[in-house]
């Protein structure tokens, strides 16, 4: 059990009153200290337990668990959690142990056929996901006309798409992301995706058998149910079936596989316009392009059947046996299967004692470094949505239309920027753990700012063909920025700045807040447009990357490379203390970026070594200390 000194109590000594040090120290950190005991503990429940305790431990958790026929392996497991590299110097372990667990760290991506399996399936549940919002894209060059609401130039008939439009995202905001912990907890990982790509790819076909602009719109909220859990759901099943070398680095993919599905949505789109109407039938390419959306989701569905379940959520409702061999299909080795199982176990048993007696909803707001992680995250979920990208998403072949590209051409042009955006989010998966999280924030909202004008201004040209190719050029742009920026951050950054005993409400919250403002921006956009024409529209949210800008400077705090205990201290640091440093760096960057200075930058965060964290030597008294604190907290 390791604990650490809050790094709020050292910044309000350093930096704000130091004679006011005693007062936050008994005061302020009460809660930030109670978390911190809490991460640690989670972070690595069996720091400083003696072997002979470990083994006797184990050997309860194998009577208690009926798994006294593992027992061999279990011991292994555990040693191996507790240190990883023991099985260099224990001859507990055989020549075959000690060649898997080496090269899990020296070849990380040398994995099983299932593990794959299990990835190809997420990576083609992302897909859905974004073919369930692309496809309207295209569509709504055609449906509109045929309902009656094409008139460009009435607000009714704007505001009425503009409805249709962001029917999935309203449910997503108001109802399906609030259900996905229940579904989880019922169902489980796997039959909620079942459940909701099988929602999706009904709700799909449905909406290409409407007849009225009322219907589209109550089968596309319908497809809400299908879209909100199941964003929730796949990048935590990845995580949970995942080994932790590679795990990182899988939850992003659901990013990037999303905007693969926008961009292979805006293909069918393409594709679909020039199916002619039937004998019957009218609008026959508009009724398969949103259709078709629905068939990634129907081959997921079958997919799933032959998945593991997440070992995490059978361990949670006590089958032991059924999750180890759920981690046997995951892992090369039994000896890799038994320690998972039983770390898993450890880790769920100190997140329940965490939440006993717990308010996790009110102490997400009251307590200080849970505030500050709810207000970072609620910044990065809100720009994701504000900085303008699902205009481009969802609207993308009326603004091409407009700049004077023909109906072909416009969705084309759509084509074009869905596959910028995909092409683009692969390197976010390196990048964002090479340059951090906040710093490729700022470098690329004043960039997206930049390209929204280029392409707004664009409509005041006079040249058709001028119009056209700044129109293109600006929305071009807005994807590549956009791309290694704010499309993986906000997800990758909510997952990990919560403590652990709060993290399924924490991210609940970021989904819902960036499904409501998704909901906002794209019911808005037609009668934006129709308002302030193109020009005032894309400088509405140019100004907005702009004010995000400062947002993320003032209050989004570096997470890259930092434990939970590290980021416990990070998020400690008052609000005021950090908007002044972040104020600070304005005059730092122009120093380094413009005039190509060397100025020494300044640390803030002041993070303690793992030599100033004191851990005990047993584990008792660790349960005991964090209950203490948690007690304290309470009063």
């Amino acid at each position: 059990m390791s604990t650490s000194r809050p790094s709020n109590e050292k910044s309000d000594a350093m930096v704000e009153h130091p004679h006011h040090a005693h007062h936050h120290k008994s005061n302020v950190d009460a809660g930030a200290r109670a978390i911190a005991n809490a991460d640690a503990k989670l972070s690595n429940p069996f720091r400083g337990i003696p072997h002979d305790r470990l083994m006797a431990d184990v050997e309860i958790f194998a009577q208690e668990r009926g798994l006294t026929h593992l027992l061999p392996e279990l011991k292994k497991g555990a040693l191996v959690a507790q240190d990883s590299t023991c099985h260099d110097r224990l001859d507990i372990f055989t020549d075959e142990d000690k060649r898997i667990l080496t090269e899990e760290v020296t070849h990380k991506w040398r994995q099983t056929s299932t593990l794959y399996y299990m990835v190809v399936m997420s990576s083609l549940a992302a897909a859905v996901q974004g073919m369930d919002e692309a496809v309207i894209n295209g569509a709504q060059l055609i449906y509109p006309t045929q309902f009656g609401i094409g008139d460009s130039n009435s607000s009714r008939d704007s505001w009425l798409i503009g409805l249709i439009n962001s029917a999935p995202y309203l449910c997503c905001a108001t109802i399906s992301c609030w259900m996905t912990y229940p579904l989880n907890h019922y169902l489980g990982r796997k039959k909620t995706i079942f459940v909701t790509c099988m929602i999706s790819f009904l709700t799909c076909i449905w909406s290409g058998l409407t007849n009225t602009w009322w219907h589209l719109f109550i089968a596309r909220f319908f497809l809400g149910f299908g879209i909100g859990p199941k964003s929730a759901t796949v990048p935590v099943y990845a995580a949970e079936c995942s080994p932790a070398p590679i795990r990182g680095a899988l939850v992003m993919m659901w990013q990037m596989w999303t905007a693969f599905g926008i961009a292979l949505g805006d293909l069918i789109d393409l594709v679909f316009y020039f199916i002619p109407d039937t004998p019957g039938v009218t609008g026959l390419n508009w009724r398969l392009m949103l259709g078709s959306a629905g068939v990634p989701g129907l081959i997921v569905c079958m997919q799933v059947l032959f998945a593991p379940e997440s070992p995490r959520w059978l361990i949670s409702k006590g089958c032991y046996e059924d999750a180890f061999n759920e981690l046997c299909r995951l892992r090369f080795s039994r000896v890799q299967a038994a320690r998972d199982l039983y770390y898993i176990h450890v880790l769920l048993e100190a997140e329940n004692e965490m939440k006993k007696g717990r308010n996790r909803v009110v102490e997400m707001f009251t307590i200080p470094r849970n505030r500050h992680a709810a207000l970072a995250s609620w910044v990065v979920m809100f720009g994701q949505q504000f900085c303008g990208v699902n205009v481009i998403a969802y609207y993308s072949s009326n603004i091409f239309l407009a700049s004077g590209f023909s109906n072909v051409s416009a969705m084309a042009s759509t084509l074009g920027s869905g596959t910028l955006t995909w092409l683009f989010a692969l390197p976010a998966v390196f990048t964002i753990d090479t340059y951090g999280r906040r710093n490729l924030l700022l470098f690329t909202f004043p960039c997206m700012a930049i390209s929204l004008l280029i392409t707004g201004f664009s409509f005041w040209s006079t040249s058709e063909t001028g119009r056209v190719a700044g129109v293109s050029i600006g929305i071009y742009l807005f994807a590549i920025f956009y791309s290694p920026g704010e499309g993986p951050v906000p997800f990758t950054y909510s997952a990990e700045v919560f403590p652990l005993y709060i993290r399924e409400i924490g991210m609940s919250f970021a989904t819902a807040t960036t499904w409501f403002w998704n909901f906002v921006l794209s019911i808005t956009w037609p009668s934006l447009t129709l308002a302030f024409k193109q020009q005032g529209a894309f400088s509405w949210y140019a100004a907005w990357c702009c004010i995000l800008w400062v947002l993320i400077l003032l209050f989004v705090r570096e997470t890259k490379g930092k434990t939970l205990e590290e980021l416990d201290q990070v998020f400690a640091v008052p609000l005021g203390t950090h908007a002044a440093y972040g104020l600070r760096q304005i005059p730092y960057g122009f120093k380094k970026f413009v005039l190509f200075q060397n100025p020494v930058p300044e640390q803030l965060y002041q993070l303690e070594s793992e030599s100033d964290v004191s851990s005990t030597t047993d584990d008792e008294k660790a349960r005991k200390e964090v209950k203490e604190e948690l007690e304290k907290v309470n009063v």
